[in-house]
C-alpha cells in the first residue's frame, strides 16, 4: 500500500477525486437507509407487526452504524480507508440481500438492522477520515459534499425504491438495491492512504526486526575456580592449564541473580502475567484517551447535544410517511415522497453549512446550536400542520436543518485536532448512535399508546430545541472567565470567538 506525502496532497490534486469516491461510497451505503421510510409501510403490511416493534429495523440500521463507530474508527486507523470500505461493500450488500428472505421482523433487526447498519458504520468512518486528512483549508466544503452522498442517495433511493417495489416486489427491490451497493468495493480504489495504517506500521517493523534476526545461541560464560578458591569470571579461559576449572554454563540474567533459581512456575506465571499486560496496554492506553477527551467541557457538551439531536430529529425520517397516510392527508406514497424532500434539502444544507463553517467570520459550533433550534422548531410545527403543503414545507425545513452533519467532523475536528479525530468521532457517533437507535421505537411507542403522532412529534421537537439551547449555553465566554494556561486550545477559540474566529489545528492536536 504505497502512501502520499501529506504537504503535497492537502486541499486539491487527487484530494478531489477523495471526495468523489466518499460520495459517491456514502450514496450507495446510505441511500436504502436514509429511504426507509419508504420501506417501513411495506414492512408494516408484510409482518403485521407493532409500529414500535417494526420501528426497529429503521432505527437498528442508523444507530448501529454510529453506535460501533468507536470500532470502525479503530478499523480505519490499524487497516486504512480502503480495506474498510471494501469489506463494507461486502456487509452492506449481504445484508441488505439477505433481508429480502426475512421470515418476520425479527430477522430484519438483524440482517437490516444491525448487517448494514455496521457496513455503514465502517463507511461513514473511512470516508470522512481520509476527507480530513486530503483537506486543512477547505475541509468543510470538502466534508459538505461528501456527506451530501447520503441525502443524494436517500432522496434517489425513495423513488428508486418505490419504483421497484411496484416492479418486482418488496424482495425484488432488496436483492436489486443489494447488488448496487457491491459498487463500493469500486469505491474504494482511489482511496490511497497519506500515510501507512498502524498494522502496516507494524508489520514493516516485524519484517526489520527479521532481516536482522538475533543469535540463536549465545556463548555460555566460564566461572573458573581456582586452588585459592577465589571466584572469578574470564570469559574464554577454560585452556589455561594452571587452574582447576569448574565450568557451570549459566544464562548471563542467572549469573546476576546470586539468590538461587527461581522456581519453573514462577517463571512461567511471570511471563503470562507480561504477556497479558502487552495485550491490555492498547486498551488501557485507549481508555485513558477517552476519559480525557471526555473530560474537555466543550467536547462532552457536543456529545450530549449529538444523543439529545439524534433522539428526536431521526423519527421524522423514518415516520413521515405514516404521518400523511394516518391523518389521511395522501392516499398511498406520493410521486416525490416526504422523505426525498428531506434528503434533497438535507443535501442542499450539507452544502450551504459546509461554505459557511469555512468562513472566517462564522462560529461553527454556534452555527450548530442554531440549526438545532430551527429544526426543534420545525418539528414542533409538524403537528400543528393539517395539510399536505404544510407537511411538506417542515419536511424541507427539518431536511436543511439535519444538514448540520456535515459539520461534525469538522467541529470536532477543531476540538480535538486532527490526530485524535478518528477516536473523537468514534465517541461522538457513539452517542448519536444511541439517539438513532432510541428515538423511532420510542415514537413509535407513543403512536401505539395513543394512537396519534402528536405527542410523539412534540417530544421529538423539544429535545431537538433543548440540545441547541444547551450546546449554546455551554459554549459561552463567560465559562472561560478564569481559563488557565494549561486549557485546551479549541475551548479558547470556541468562546472567545470575537478575538479568533478560526482555529488552528496543529495548536489543536499539541493539547493531545
Amino acid at each position: 500500500m504505497a502512501a502520499v506525502k501529506r504537504e503535497s496532497a492537502l486541499d486539491g490534486g487527487w484530494g478531489w477525486m477523495i471526495v468523489v469516491a466518499s460520495f459517491m461510497a456514502q450514496f450507495l451505503s446510505f441511500g436504502s437507509p436514509q429511504s426507509v421510510g419508504v420501506l417501513y409501510p411495506e414492512w408494516l403490511n408484510a409482518f403485521q407487526e407493532g409500529k414500535g416493534m417494526t420501528a426497529w429495523v429503521g432505527s437498528m440500521v442508523s444507530g448501529v452504524a454510529l453506535i460501533t463507530s468507536p470500532v470502525c474508527s479503530a478499523c480505519v486507523d490499524n487497516f486504512g480507508a480502503r480495506p474498510v470500505t471494501i469489506f463494507s461493500g461486502v456487509m452492506v450488500a449481504g445484508g441488505l440481500m439477505l433481508s429480502a428472505f426475512a421470515p418476520n421482523v425479527s430477522f430484519l433487526i438483524f440482517s437490516y438492522g444491525i448487517v448494514v447498519g455496521m457496513g455503514c458504520g465502517l463507511v461513514y468512518a473511512a470516508t470522512l477520515t481520509i476527507t480530513c486528512q486530503y483537506f486543512d483549508k477547505r475541509r468543510g466544503l470538502a466534508l459538505g459534499i461528501v456527506t451530501t452522498g447520503t441525502s443524494v442517495g436517500g432522496f434517489i433511493y425513495a423513488t428508486l425504491q418505490n419504483e421497484l417495489i411496484e416492479l418486482f416486489g418488496l424482495e425484488g427491490c432488496l436483492l436489486i438495491i443489494g447488488a448496487l451497493a457491491l459498487n463500493l468495493m469500486a469505491c474504494a480504489g482511489p482511496m490511497r492512504p497519506l500515510n501507512l495504517p498502524g498494522y502496516y506500521l507494524k508489520q514493516r517493523a516485524a519484517l526489520q526486526r527479521t532481516e536482522e534476526p538475533e543469535p540463536l545461541y549465545t556463548k555460555p560464560t566460564a566461572i573458573i575456580i581456582d586452588s585459592g578458591s577465589d571466584l572469578k569470571t574470564k570469559p574464554g579461559s577454560a585452556e589455561n592449564p594452571t587452574t582447576m576449572k569448574l565450568l557451570i554454563t549459566k544464562e548471563p540474567t542467572e549469573l546476576q541473580d546470586s539468590d538461587g533459581e527461581r522456581k519453573v512456575h514462577i517463571l512461567s506465571s511471570s511471563i503470562i502475567a507480561r504477556a497479558i499486560k502487552k495485550w491490555m496496554r492498547p486498551y488501557g492506553q485507549y481508555f485513558c484517551e477517552t476519559v480525557e477527551l471526555l473530560q474537555d467541557r466543550v467536547f462532552m457538551a457536543f456529545c450530549i447535544t449529538m444523543f439529545l439531536f439524534s433522539l428526536g430529529a431521526f423519527p421524522p425520517v423514518l415516520f413521515m410517511e405514516d404521518v400523511a397516510q394516518s391523518e389521511g392527508l395522501i392516499d398511498g406514497i406520493a410521486l416525490i415522497p416526504l422523505v426525498s424532500i428531506v434528503a434533497m434539502t438535507t443535501g442542499i444544507g450539507k452544502l450551504i453549512l459546509g461554505v459557511l463553517a469555512d468562513m472566517r467570520w462564522v462560529n461553527s459550533l454556534y452555527l450548530y446550536a442554531l440549526t438545532l433550534i430551527g429544526s426543534g422548531t420545525a418539528l414542533l410545527l409538524i403537528p400543528v400542520s393539517k395539510s399536505y403543503l404544510g407537511l411538506q414545507i417542515l419536511s424541507a425545513a427539518v431536511g436543511f436543518f439535519s444538514g448540520n452533519w456535515s459539520l461534525t467532523s469538522y467541529i470536532t475536528t477543531k476540538i480535538v485536532g486532527i490526530e485524535r479525530l478518528g477516536q473523537a468521532h468514534g465517541i461522538l457517533m457513539c452517542f448519536g448512535g444511541f439517539g438513532i437507535a432510541l428515538g423511532p421505537p420510542v415514537v413509535g411507542w407513543f403512536f401505539d399508546w395513543t394512537q396519534s403522532y402528536d405527542l410523539a412529534f412534540y417530544f421529538s421537537g423539544t429535545c431537538v430545541l433543548v440540545s441547541g439551547v444547551f450546546l449554546f449555553l455551554a459554549a459561552l465566554p463567560c465559562w472561560n472567565r478564569t481559563t488557565q494556561e494549561g486549557n485546551s486550545q479549541a475551548e479558547a477559540d470556541v468562546n472567545t470567538s470575537q478575538q479568533q474566529h478560526s482555529f488552528d489545528c496543529d495548536k489543536v492536536a499539541s493539547v493531545a
